[in-house]
């Protein structure tokens, strides 16, 4: 049934699909709307779970962990310094192997306050041992919770999955969305039966002291079930397909990208405005296009190869940054094409969008221009040279 939904709305709804049994958040923008929904739902009936109030995101991340490791499906949701906050917590989940949902309203960290989209809280955790998700627009918000889900408690993966969606873009955004019903997502999703829990009739201790003969090996053990996620969530994709009509990679999404002579690498919402530019562009026969990156953690590493291997001129888009170093997601891309044979002439970094900082079509044309004519590295688009000082001494 087609709705036209705020993008909280649409993955509140989505959550409550997948029947979880305990949600618990702490309000934060851009984040609020859809916890505060799915605390309605609780209250109005529509929806059997318990909804568990906290001081902190650090609670709340705290309580779903120990949900989850009494073996009951649980949900929450977060933003920049909510996640930041949750951080412990959440190296812990991914430790103890537990299948959460996380949603996280991508949104700038402070200092300064900054309440808009970027990708900098959830590229800060990148190596916590989540999976990571970034969705384009709302209708990939809904499919890709179902997905999570399906994805974190499968026997062979069992690992939390963070999607990431940008803030009041996404969240705030009002577009027609495809809600599935019940008994699809059922279909889908079948009851949420762990291989391991806390139980007092069967004992059994989760997290305890590794000492250096013993951790270094949970770690290893992780690594390797993200290179079973790489894998395993194309299939998942395939079988949504079946179900609901909807196509996805799982990994990588291609635009335009044979003959393409200029690719841009980008995730999130800024690629329905590259395709629109694409559009225009093709349309006057230049030979350009898109590569979005769905799957950051774990990295899709073969899967961009095969898409750019072949293509003169790559541009990649970050709005995080690693400061002091190269931009996130270029280092990535760069360091696939360390010693390969077959590459791109050349492989340019951007920053553009930071702090919420406008992404238009003009913006990614200039992008198109400059890896015309050179190569570049942590170039940042749209700056305002007369707000910056050379010294603060």
């Amino acid at each position: 049934m087609k709705e036209f939904l705020e993008g909280s709305m649409t993955v509140a709804k989505s959550v409550a699909l997948c029947r979880p049994g305990v949600i618990s958040a702490y309000p934060i923008t851009p984040q609020t709307h859809i916890v505060e929904e799915l605390a309605q739902m609780i209250a109005d009936g529509h929806l059997k779970a318990e909804f568990v109030n906290v001081e902190s995101e650090h609670s709340a991340a705290s309580v779903v962990l120990g949900a989850e490791a009494t073996g009951v499906r649980s949900y929450t949701a977060t933003s920049s310094q909510g996640l930041l906050l949750m951080g412990e917590v959440i190296f812990n989940i991914a430790g103890l192997r537990l299948p959460l949902v996380l949603t996280d309203a991508n949104r700038a960290v402070s200092a300064p306050i900054n309440i808009w989209n970027d990708h900098q809280d959830t590229i800060s955790l990148r190596d916590s041992g989540w999976v990571q998700l970034y969705v384009e627009n709302n209708q990939e918000a809904m499919d890709f919770h179902i997905l999570a889900y399906r994805l974190a408690e499968d026997k062979s993966i069992m690992l939390p999955v963070m999607v990431c969606m940008d803030g009041f873009i996404l969240t705030h955004g009002i577009e027609i969305v495809d809600v599935p019903s019940q008994e699809q997502v059922d279909k889908f999703l079948p009851a949420f039966k762990p291989l391991y829990k806390l139980d007092v009739d069967n004992p059994l201790t989760l997290g305890p002291l590794a000492d250096p003969d013993y951790y270094m090996e949970t770690r290893y053990a992780i690594h390797q079930t993200h290179k079973k996620v790489l894998k395993l969530l194309p299939k998942l994709t395939m079988e949504f397909a079946k179900i609901f009509g909807r196509s996805y990679d799982g990994l990588v999404e291609g635009y335009q990208l044979k003959g393409a002579e200029k690719v841009i690498v980008a995730m999130g919402s800024v690629c329905g405005t590259i395709k629109d530019v694409i559009d225009q562009m093709r349309q006057k026969g230049k030979k350009v296009g898109l590569l979005k990156i769905t799957c950051f953690r774990p990295f899709p590493a073969q899967a961009v190869y095969e898409a750019l291997k072949n293509v003169p001129k790559v541009a990649v888009i970050d709005r995080s940054l690693s400061l002091g170093s190269f931009a996130p997601l270029a280092s990535e891309i760069r360091a696939l094409f360390f010693n390969k044979t077959k590459r791109p002439k050349t492989i340019s970094s951007f920053i553009l969008g930071l702090g919420g900082r406008d992404i238009t079509m003009d913006s990614i044309k200039q992008i198109f221009s400059i890896i015309s004519k050179r190569e570049v590295d942590n170039e940042f688009i749209d700056l305002k040279p007369e707000l910056i000082k050379e010294n603060y001494e």
